[in-house]
């Protein structure tokens, strides 16, 4: 078994895209939700807030070619995975052109743009606004594509669409994939593009915040006042190395994967399950052949659903005990989907790494059905651990658990 270390990180969110800004505006209290005005026209929509990434700009350099293929959320993925490989010191460097690298990234969905014109399609019988690239940006794949394409890797490419896990799993399958010993280099995440379709999804089910008018109140994961998440939009990626390439090559090594865990509920599309929450966390704990104890904090899916939260928090608790600190970034950016795993992953380490623990913002008085854990909240936590855990979980009970591991 090869041992598997993170090289380079990064991600674009509504709160920056490094990590001085983005824990300095949470520092602050500040949250990236703002009332979306535009969605006003959308009349049955009851929600009116997200995180949008308002100044995200394509970078100077890129090319219309390069950007032919590319909807919004492949820009917000590629634009990541530019930054992370630049952190990692191997922007440019052939080779990750040679086999060695490959991509493992997802998101909930394509580009909207392009399945709206393909709808008008077959509702008006025109083909307005279609063209050769459509549907490559809106194929569920994009994102792991175009990456690809963008930076000429010609290793493994796995998809992971797979909604609010498609960025633990993208970093879970690369992970494995040089755990094996089946390439030593690989781009994971995931990303996505706010698209007012994806607050409907929720919409539909109740589950989103009805706050409009006081958007920095919301989300609010874990608290009894909840009342529905909020979507955001983002990038996140990191560059996964095996260890002994890492070496060879003198990277900067910002941490250790040494656990993953990932499994279905098999019970319910939309209803999670405490059992399986548990035994992906427990699966992660025994890839890495650490016992729970060895934990030190667990950054929460923390979406600020009823059924989530409870369900979730449960699961920790049953496993951790009491003691166990617990918070969400999503009460800062919202539910950004197909990147919250990556986005998470990266926060969690960046943490760890700095002894720095964000709180959940905005939770004001825990819900007494929650588990009994240690919920951060009210300024930063400072503690020192060698182990941090990063959970997520998706529609179609999917669950996920990856564990990293202090570098010294």
């Amino acid at each position: 078994m090869k041992r598997v270390v993170v090289t380079g990180m990064a991600g674009i969110t509504s709160l920056g895209s490094d990590w001085a800004s983005i824990e300095a505006n949470c520092v602050a209290g500040r949250s990236g939700i703002r009332r979306m005005d535009e969605w006003d026209r959308f009349t049955e929509l009851n929600t009116r807030l997200a995180g949008p990434i308002d100044d995200f700009a394509v970078p100077a350099h890129w090319t219309r070619k390069q950007l032919r293929s590319m909807g919004r959320v492949s820009r917000l993925a590629v634009g990541a995975a530019e930054m992370a490989l630049q952190d990692a010191g191997l922007l440019g460097n052939p080779i990750i052109r040679d086999g060695r690298m490959g991509v493992a990234c997802g998101s909930s969905t394509g580009s909207t743009d392009e399945i709206k014109a393909f709808g008008n399609m077959l509702l008006n019988s025109v083909a307005d606004g279609l063209n050769a690239n459509s549907y490559v940006r809106m194929m569920p794949h994009t994102t792991a594509a175009n990456i690809s394409i963008f930076f000429g890797l010609t290793g493994r490419l796995i998809p992971t669409s797979s909604a609010c896990t498609s960025g633990s799993q993208g970093i879970g399958y690369a992970y494995e994939a040089i755990k094996f010993g089946r390439l030593p280099l690989m781009l994971a995440g995931g990303a996505e593009e706010l698209c007012p379709t994806e607050a409907m999804v929720f919409d539909a089910l109740y589950a989103t915040s009805l706050k409009n008018d006081a958007p920095h109140t919301s989300p609010r994961p874990y608290d009894k006042g909840r009342d529905g998440l909020v979507i955001g939009e983002g990038g996140g990626m990191l560059v996964l190395e095996e260890l002994e390439h890492a070496l060879a090559r003198g990277a900067h090594i910002h941490a250790e994967i040494v656990g993953f865990g990932s499994n279905a509920d098999g019970q319910h599309t939309t209803r999670p399950e405490v059992s399986t929450m548990r035994r992906a966390m427990e699966l992660a704990l025994e890839d890495a052949g650490i016992g729970a104890d060895a934990i030190g904090y667990v950054n929460g899916h923390g979406t600020a659903t009823e059924q989530g939260d409870i369900a979730e928090t449960l699961a920790t608790r049953e496993l951790f005990g009491t003691h166990m600190p617990i918070s969400s970034q999503k009460s800062y950016l919202g539910h950004t989907l197909g990147a919250c795993g990556a986005l998470e992953s990266w926060f969690s380490i960046e943490m760890m790494n700095s002894d720095r623990y964000l709180p959940t913002l905005n939770l004001d008085e825990i819900d007494p059905r929650c588990g009994e854990l240690d919920y951060l909240r009210d300024g930063l936590r400072v503690m020192h651990n060698d182990y941090v855990m990063n959970n997520n979980f998706a529609f179609g009970g999917v669950n996920t658990s990856l564990i990293f591991r202090r570098w010294v």
